[in-house]
């Protein structure tokens, strides 16, 4: 019941700062944040446009074949949080480096939430913390490829 409700509150977060963000209303460096992420996802814009509030306890099973709209940019937020504050320290190189071989930012931070989604999964599996060395090794393997 209380991951449901924190889980509605961290949605309704993200419909509202898009909200804002196409009203033309400032925004605090968070909602910025999320809404540049948005404006990067036309896909999900009729989903963040929605009024019904069901939209909020929606899920997304992956053997549905569905891709988690609140999932993939919340990573996209994590990797932004990550190389404002190159933490852990040496992901903003590890980036650069993966930008520089994708061409693209966007694409770049899709191939970085992947190894982050992996780290995660396993930090979850393992019941333990993320392992930023092997987060780290992982983006440096991936830059040289």
């Amino acid at each position: 019941m209380f991951h449901q409700q924190d889980r509605q509150q961290l949605r309704r977060y993200y419909y509202e700062a898009w909200a804002k963000a196409r009203r033309g209303e400032p925004l605090e460096p968070l909602e910025g944040i999320i809404a540049g992420v948005i404006g990067h996802h036309p896909e999900y814009h009729s989903l963040l446009e929605d009024d019904d509030e069901d939209r909020l306890d929606r899920d997304y099973p992956p053997e549905a074949g569905q891709t988690n709209p609140f999932l993939h940019l919340g990573l996209h937020i994590a990797v932004q949080e990550q190389l404002h504050a190159n933490r852990p320290a040496g992901v903003i190189d590890a980036y650069r480096a993966i930008a520089d071989r994708s061409g693209d930012t966007h694409t770049a931070e899709h191939r970085v939430m992947e190894c982050l989604a992996e780290v995660i999964w396993q930090a979850q599996r393992d019941g333990a913390a993320p392992d930023e060395q092997v987060y780290l090794q992982r983006l440096r393997r991936l830059a040289q490829q």
